[in-house]
Protein backbone atom coordinates (compact mmCIF):
# COMPACT_ATOMS: atom_id res chain seq x y z
CA UNK A 1 0.00 0.00 0.00
CA UNK A 2 2.72 2.24 0.92
CA UNK A 3 4.67 1.80 -2.38
CA UNK A 4 1.43 2.64 -4.23
CA UNK A 5 0.72 5.64 -2.60
CA UNK A 6 4.19 6.55 -3.21
CA UNK A 7 3.91 5.92 -7.56
CA UNK A 8 1.15 8.03 -6.94
CA UNK A 9 2.31 10.93 -5.32
CA UNK A 10 5.08 11.09 -7.98
CA UNK A 11 2.62 10.62 -10.79
CA UNK A 12 0.64 13.71 -8.71
CA UNK A 13 3.92 16.01 -9.05
CA UNK A 14 4.68 14.88 -12.42
CA UNK A 15 1.37 15.83 -14.06
CA UNK A 16 1.53 19.30 -11.81
CA UNK A 17 5.37 19.85 -13.74
CA UNK A 18 3.52 19.18 -17.06
CA UNK A 19 0.67 21.16 -16.28
CA UNK A 20 2.82 23.92 -14.99
CA UNK A 21 5.40 23.93 -18.09
CA UNK A 22 2.00 23.76 -20.08
CA UNK A 23 0.83 26.74 -18.74
CA UNK A 24 4.25 28.73 -19.24
CA UNK A 25 4.25 27.66 -22.93
CA UNK A 26 0.96 29.35 -23.46
CA UNK A 27 1.98 32.42 -21.77
CA UNK A 28 4.80 32.70 -23.73
CA UNK A 29 3.03 31.49 -26.69
CA UNK A 30 0.44 34.94 -26.27
CA UNK A 31 3.34 37.54 -26.53
CA UNK A 32 4.85 36.99 -29.63
CA UNK A 33 7.94 38.86 -28.39
CA UNK A 34 9.06 35.80 -26.57
CA UNK A 35 9.63 33.01 -26.99
CA UNK A 36 10.52 29.93 -24.31
CA UNK A 37 11.58 32.86 -22.00
CA UNK A 38 9.77 31.52 -18.58
CA UNK A 39 11.94 28.22 -19.15
CA UNK A 40 15.36 30.08 -19.49
CA UNK A 41 14.13 32.13 -16.62
CA UNK A 42 13.75 28.86 -14.69
CA UNK A 43 17.42 27.12 -15.67
CA UNK A 44 19.26 30.15 -14.73
CA UNK A 45 16.58 30.12 -11.74
CA UNK A 46 17.69 27.03 -11.04
CA UNK A 47 21.86 27.04 -11.21
CA UNK A 48 22.05 29.60 -9.25
CA UNK A 49 19.58 28.03 -6.56
CA UNK A 50 22.22 24.66 -6.58
CA UNK A 51 25.53 27.13 -6.22
CA UNK A 52 23.67 28.38 -3.50
CA UNK A 53 23.50 24.85 -1.99
CA UNK A 54 19.43 24.28 -2.43
CA UNK A 55 18.08 21.22 -2.09
CA UNK A 56 16.49 18.87 -4.95
CA UNK A 57 13.28 19.73 -3.67
CA UNK A 58 14.08 23.74 -3.03
CA UNK A 59 15.43 23.71 -6.56
CA UNK A 60 12.33 22.15 -7.99
CA UNK A 61 10.13 24.62 -5.93
CA UNK A 62 12.08 27.76 -7.49
CA UNK A 63 11.78 26.18 -11.10
CA UNK A 64 7.81 26.34 -10.54
CA UNK A 65 7.79 29.62 -9.71
CA UNK A 66 10.23 30.74 -12.81
CA UNK A 67 8.18 29.23 -14.75
CA UNK A 68 4.90 30.94 -13.55
CA UNK A 69 6.20 33.99 -12.99
CA UNK A 70 4.88 35.88 -16.32
CA UNK A 71 1.72 33.99 -15.92
CA UNK A 72 -0.17 37.85 -15.43
CA UNK A 73 0.71 38.71 -19.26
CA UNK A 74 -2.25 36.41 -19.96
CA UNK A 75 -4.50 39.41 -18.89
CA UNK A 76 -2.29 42.18 -20.78
CA UNK A 77 -3.79 43.94 -23.99
CA UNK A 78 -2.27 41.97 -27.04
CA UNK A 79 -1.72 45.88 -28.70
CA UNK A 80 0.47 46.40 -25.51
CA UNK A 81 2.39 43.25 -25.00
CA UNK A 82 2.73 43.00 -28.88
CA UNK A 83 3.83 46.63 -29.55
CA UNK A 84 6.30 46.49 -31.82
CA UNK A 85 8.08 49.59 -30.18
CA UNK A 86 8.71 50.87 -26.38
CA UNK A 87 5.83 51.58 -24.24
CA UNK A 88 4.78 55.13 -23.06
CA UNK A 89 4.93 55.49 -19.49
CA UNK A 90 0.97 54.59 -19.92
CA UNK A 91 1.46 51.42 -21.49
CA UNK A 92 4.22 50.60 -19.01
CA UNK A 93 1.93 50.95 -16.25
CA UNK A 94 -0.55 48.63 -17.59
CA UNK A 95 2.65 46.19 -18.48
CA UNK A 96 3.69 46.17 -14.33
CA UNK A 97 0.07 44.71 -13.94
CA UNK A 98 1.20 41.23 -14.84
CA UNK A 99 2.49 40.83 -11.38
CA UNK A 100 -0.73 41.44 -9.57
CA UNK A 101 -2.91 39.44 -12.08
CA UNK A 102 -0.43 36.78 -11.82
CA UNK A 103 -1.71 36.36 -7.82
CA UNK A 104 -4.90 36.49 -9.22
CA UNK A 105 -4.40 33.43 -11.53
CA UNK A 106 -2.52 31.77 -8.70
CA UNK A 107 -4.99 31.94 -6.35
CA UNK A 108 -7.33 30.03 -8.32
CA UNK A 109 -4.65 27.30 -7.92
CA UNK A 110 -4.39 26.52 -4.46
CA UNK A 111 -1.29 23.92 -4.45
CA UNK A 112 0.68 26.54 -5.82
CA UNK A 113 -0.55 29.54 -3.33
CA UNK A 114 3.48 29.04 -2.16
CA UNK A 115 5.05 30.53 -5.17
CA UNK A 116 2.65 33.82 -4.59
CA UNK A 117 5.64 35.81 -2.11
CA UNK A 118 8.14 35.06 -4.88
CA UNK A 119 6.32 35.85 -8.04
CA UNK A 120 4.87 39.06 -7.04
CA UNK A 121 8.23 40.10 -6.12
CA UNK A 122 10.23 39.22 -9.40
CA UNK A 123 9.92 42.61 -9.98
CA UNK A 124 11.52 44.39 -6.57
CA UNK A 125 14.83 45.88 -6.47
CA UNK A 126 17.51 45.49 -4.22
CA UNK A 127 17.63 49.72 -3.49
CA UNK A 128 13.77 49.28 -3.26
CA UNK A 129 12.95 50.95 -6.39
CA UNK A 130 11.23 48.58 -7.44
CA UNK A 131 7.32 47.31 -7.96
CA UNK A 132 4.51 46.46 -6.88
CA UNK A 133 5.56 47.04 -3.29
CA UNK A 134 8.94 48.77 -3.53
CA UNK A 135 10.55 46.59 -0.89
CA UNK A 136 14.23 46.36 -0.50
CA UNK A 137 17.25 44.02 0.37
CA UNK A 138 16.56 40.74 2.63
CA UNK A 139 12.84 42.17 2.56
CA UNK A 140 12.21 40.59 -0.59
CA UNK A 141 12.22 36.74 -0.88
CA UNK A 142 15.15 35.32 -1.84
CA UNK A 143 13.64 33.72 -4.84
CA UNK A 144 12.25 36.58 -6.08
CA UNK A 145 15.45 37.80 -5.59
CA UNK A 146 16.97 35.10 -7.74
CA UNK A 147 14.35 35.38 -10.38
CA UNK A 148 14.97 39.08 -10.66
CA UNK A 149 18.84 38.36 -11.80
CA UNK A 150 17.46 35.48 -14.06
CA UNK A 151 15.23 37.44 -15.17
CA UNK A 152 16.57 40.36 -16.39
CA UNK A 153 19.46 38.56 -17.70
CA UNK A 154 17.29 36.69 -20.43
CA UNK A 155 15.32 40.41 -21.25
CA UNK A 156 19.49 41.78 -22.19
CA UNK A 157 20.06 38.66 -23.87
CA UNK A 158 17.12 38.12 -26.06
CA UNK A 159 15.94 40.02 -29.41
CA UNK A 160 13.30 42.03 -28.88
CA UNK A 161 10.68 43.95 -31.19
CA UNK A 162 12.41 46.83 -30.10
CA UNK A 163 15.48 46.42 -29.50
CA UNK A 164 18.54 43.77 -30.69
CA UNK A 165 19.85 41.34 -27.98
CA UNK A 166 23.00 42.75 -25.95
CA UNK A 167 26.21 40.45 -25.80
CA UNK A 168 26.67 38.15 -22.80
CA UNK A 169 30.05 40.71 -22.14
CA UNK A 170 27.36 43.46 -22.14
CA UNK A 171 25.02 41.57 -19.68
CA UNK A 172 27.76 40.63 -17.41
CA UNK A 173 28.67 44.45 -17.01
CA UNK A 174 25.63 45.62 -16.43
CA UNK A 175 25.12 42.90 -13.84
CA UNK A 176 28.00 43.68 -12.19
CA UNK A 177 26.91 47.61 -12.19
CA UNK A 178 23.76 47.12 -10.89
CA UNK A 179 24.64 44.61 -8.31
CA UNK A 180 23.66 46.72 -5.01
CA UNK A 181 21.02 48.55 -7.06
CA UNK A 182 19.00 46.35 -9.27
CA UNK A 183 20.04 43.00 -7.78
CA UNK A 184 21.33 40.81 -4.53
CA UNK A 185 24.78 41.91 -4.93
CA UNK A 186 25.68 38.48 -3.72
CA UNK A 187 23.22 36.72 -6.18
CA UNK A 188 24.46 38.92 -8.83
CA UNK A 189 28.07 37.65 -8.04
CA UNK A 190 27.00 34.30 -8.02
CA UNK A 191 25.66 34.53 -11.17
CA UNK A 192 28.53 36.14 -12.96
CA UNK A 193 30.89 33.73 -12.27
CA UNK A 194 28.62 30.87 -13.04
CA UNK A 195 28.42 32.53 -16.66
CA UNK A 196 32.19 33.43 -16.71
CA UNK A 197 33.67 30.13 -15.87
CA UNK A 198 30.85 28.55 -18.38
CA UNK A 199 28.73 26.97 -15.82
CA UNK A 200 25.47 28.53 -17.22
CA UNK A 201 25.48 28.63 -21.05
CA UNK A 202 23.44 31.57 -22.65
CA UNK A 203 20.38 29.74 -23.94
CA UNK A 204 18.70 32.49 -26.92
CA UNK A 205 16.23 32.24 -29.64
CA UNK A 206 15.84 35.17 -31.63
CA UNK A 207 12.39 36.64 -30.87
CA UNK A 208 11.96 37.28 -27.41
CA UNK A 209 10.16 40.88 -24.57
CA UNK A 210 10.34 40.67 -20.64
CA UNK A 211 9.07 43.48 -18.63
Amino acid sequence: KQKLELEYAKKQIQMSNETILSIARTVDAKDSNTSQHSYRVSEYSVAIAKRLGYSEEQCENLRKMALLHDIGKIGIPDAILNKPARLTDEEYEIMKGHVENSIGIIRYLPSLDYVIPVVISHHERWDGRGYPRGISKEDIPIGGRILCVADSFDAMTSKRSYKESFTLEYAIKELKNQAGKQFDPQLAEVFVRLLESGHIKLQVEQRDRGC
